[in-house]
């Protein structure tokens, strides 16, 4: 028994001797290919790069100093995101809009035929589409919301999360899983089976009551916010991280000199934690909207996907309510972008040796 033990050890050591070898190659190979990417990036007809000069088409000789130099490679990363954008964002852009100021029809014979009317797409939204009117009002109370409630939830978990309790890595894991296996066919799912709701609220007529009581736009958003509250907290993962990230950057002497100077925990987080995080709030803001924007159950993305299939409208139209909601977004992302930095900053003042916050 002990000699067939010793003989499946040596087999098991020789085997991850062997992987461990096998992978050591692998990453070097792995390395070398992106040494020699980078090498070609910064060595070619077009640039060419040393530690001293930088060449535009073998001509134009630029100094390097250490400034630009990683203003180059900042450019070259970003360059990898400027051409994908060009190659697989922009040219759909442009045909959206070409879209939305025609009438497109799509016949088996001869393709997609255009017939131009102008705003006439856009003008019939506001004057025919009732359902889409109904839908941004439904969609702004979302966000009045949503977006609050979401910034304080994740607030609040971050800032027990970053306590030092035990079991800490478990807890951060389980609260950001939901944004792993959340996709939008799985969440649809879960909506159809009920596992995004609250019984409690169904149960006690809490829903029948708001629509009983506020008005249509205020009632559909609240209601779907108490009904669909699970689903609120999964969408709280991305921000918990964020506010986790921005709390970690607080120094902790901070807080120590706020608490010799008779800080109490409340006024520390009013003074310190919440101007700290200034930034942070402003970028979970943003992500927020854009998540919430482009949620798939968003009535007004169904809405324009069905009207793309409708034989009376079509592509032209779908495409002009699809303009409409980007700029509507674009301004809700301005006006909150506005109302977090317009702000002013709290300013911290201390002393060392005593003095008042």
């Amino acid at each position: 028994m002990k000699k067939l033990l010793s003989r499946v050890g040596h087999a098991l050591k020789t085997f991850f001797l062997i992987l461990w070898t096998f992978l050591k190659k692998v990453f070097a190979w792995i390395i070398k290919i992106i040494k020699k990417f980078f090498y070609l990036l910064t060595h070619n007809k077009v640039i060419m790069m040393d530690y001293r000069y930088l060449t535009l088409f073998g001509k134009l000789k630029i100094r390097i100093t250490n400034k630009r130099r990683d203003a180059v490679y900042g450019f070259i990363f970003i360059g990898l995101w400027v051409i994908g954008f060009l190659a697989l964002t922009l040219y759909p852009l442009i045909m959206s809009l070409i879209y939305s100021l025609n009438k497109v029809t799509i016949t088996a014979g001869e393709g997609i035929q255009f017939s131009f009317i102008g705003f006439g797409n856009f003008i019939s939204i506001f004057t025919a589409d009732l359902d889409f009117i109904t839908y941004v009002q439904a969609f702004i109370g979302q966000i009045v919301l949503y977006v609050p409630i979401i910034l304080v939830i994740s607030m609040m978990i971050a800032i027990l999360l970053n306590q030092k309790i035990k079991f800490r890595g478990f807890f951060r894991s389980i609260y950001f899983l939901p944004v792993i296996i959340a996709s939008g066919p799985v969440i649809n799912e879960l909506l159809k089976q009920g596992a995004g709701t609250i019984p409690m609220i169904e149960q006690t007529g809490l829903l029948t009551t708001l629509n009983a009581v506020l008005p249509s736009f205020l009632a559909k958003p609240i209601g779907s916010l108490f009904s669909q509250m699970i689903i609120v907290l999964w969408f709280s993962g991305v921000q918990i991280v964020l506010f986790l990230a921005g709390l970690q950057k607080i120094g902790k002497e901070i807080y120590e000199a706020a608490q010799i100077d008779g800080a109490s925990p409340w006024e520390s987080f009013w003074k310190i934690t919440l101007p700290s995080l200034k930034n942070i709030i402003l970028v979970s803001s943003i992500y927020t909207i854009v998540m919430l924007a482009t949620f798939a159950n968003n009535d007004i993305i169904q809405h324009i996907q069905k009207q793309m299939f409708d034989t009376s409208r079509g592509y032209g139209y779908s495409s002009a309510l699809a303009w409409i909601y980007f700029l509507l977004v674009a301004l809700i992302l301005g006006i909150v972008a506005a109302m977090i930095t317009g702000r002013k900053e709290s300013k911290i003042k201390h002393r060392v040796g005593g003095g008042n916050i």
